[in-house]
């Protein structure tokens, strides 16, 4: 007898949503934390003749094809760690899971967060725990400390700065977080290319901590290249169930071209920083919102009428992220990702319009 749908898949699976990617197609993109600068004339020209000289009738090489050496150098991750690469730092958070799951280990975060966190530990059957932040999105220490005390979770992950929010964390209480934590801490940096601060120095001396961080929002979204640096020992294990090929070649030639380029894609940074102010400084004296702080490159900002100013700015061809309905906390925020000058200057028109 042939089993049904039903019977094959996981129960689990059966019930979940797959995860939503919004058509983008025609509108100002500022729903998904993108660069929105592309490469300039020459640097294009260079990268076609770099990407035209790749061996696509070979398999990559699994080591990366130096781009580990080239990451430590250009990021300053410290001689004592060893890295590893993936498929996005999605794919790091799914071989973490994956190299930690048993009966009843437990993933810990601060709520709300990335939502990949949690989705992956429904993967890999380990048991999710979230901890609520404060109103004003910063960590609930004491409610931290308390759940690992409780529920000694296999690992603590911690975005720093925290998507969807934007915050960054207080230094001081991630550091309470590493030292109260039974296993491992993954401090997640995919925005440090915004942020003051970073973990990253400590990476390979501190046995437990894995320090995570993305080439996407530096501007290599389309990539697809994620890295983690942490303790050899911890990094041997995870490369057990890291699948053999799985940054291509393409990923490797062009990740290696921008890191020799990098200072073109720091100078964005730079820039979008210096909109990212701008900006909250604009839609902070509306007083009808409420501009969080943001060391991302994003602003998240409560309104009176999250779902509806969504729909108005979608309807004057500009996309954001709604995030009214995730969690409790972000009951009628939306999410701004901070754009080019014309792409903001658009956002504020259609919000001025909108309050009008």
């Amino acid at each position: 007898m042939k089993m049904s749908i039903q019977q094959l898949f996981r129960p689990d699976v059966m019930a979940m949503q797959a995860y939503h990617v919004a058509d983008a197609s025609g509108y100002i993109k500022l729903d998904a934390m993108e660069n929105p600068y592309t490469l300039p004339d020459a640097l294009r020209a260079e990268l076609g003749r770099t990407l035209a000289d790749v061996a696509l009738n070979r398999y990559p090489d699994p080591h990366g094809g130096g781009l580990k050496p080239a990451l430590k150098a250009a990021f300053a991750i410290p001689a004592a760690a060893d890295v590893i690469l993936g498929n996005g730092s999605d794919e790091i958070i799914t071989l973490i899971t994956q190299a930690l799951a048993r009966p009843d280990a437990v993933v810990l975060a601060a709520e709300p967060s990335f939502v990949m966190y949690k989705l992956n530990a429904q993967f890999s059957r380990m048991r999710y725990v979230g901890v609520p932040l404060q109103a004003d999105f910063s960590l609930d220490l004491p409610a931290m400390l308390a759940a690992i005390a409780e529920h000694q979770p296999a690992v603590v992950f911690v975005s720093y700065p925290n998507n969807p929010t934007g915050p960054r964390f207080a230094r001081a209480d991630v550091e309470a977080i590493l030292d109260a934590a039974p296993g491992l801490v993954v401090v997640d940096e995919a925005y440090q290319a915004f942020a003051d601060d970073s973990f990253m120095a400590l990476a390979g001396s501190h046995e437990r901590l894995i320090v995570m961080r993305t080439l996407s929002k530096l501007g290599l979204a389309g990539l697809r290249l994620g890295y983690a640096a942490a303790a050899p020992q911890l990094i041997a294990q995870l490369d057990k169930v890291r699948p053999p090929y799985n940054i291509n070649v393409l990923t490797q030639a062009a990740a290696a071209f921008a890191l020799r380029h990098l200072a073109v894609f720091s100078a964005q940074a730079a820039e979008l920083r210096a909109e990212r102010a701008g900006l909250a400084a604009t839609l902070g004296a509306m007083p009808q919102l409420t501009v969080f702080p943001s060391e991302a490159n994003f602003l998240t900002v409560r309104v009176p009428d999250a779902p509806a100013l969504f729909a108005a700015l979608k309807q004057a061809g500009i996309l954001v992220k709604n995030l009214h309905g995730y969690h409790a906390l972000l009951d009628n925020c939306l999410r701004l990702t901070v754009g080019s000058p014309d792409e903001n200057r658009a956002l504020v028109a259609a919000i001025t319009t909108y309050f009008a």
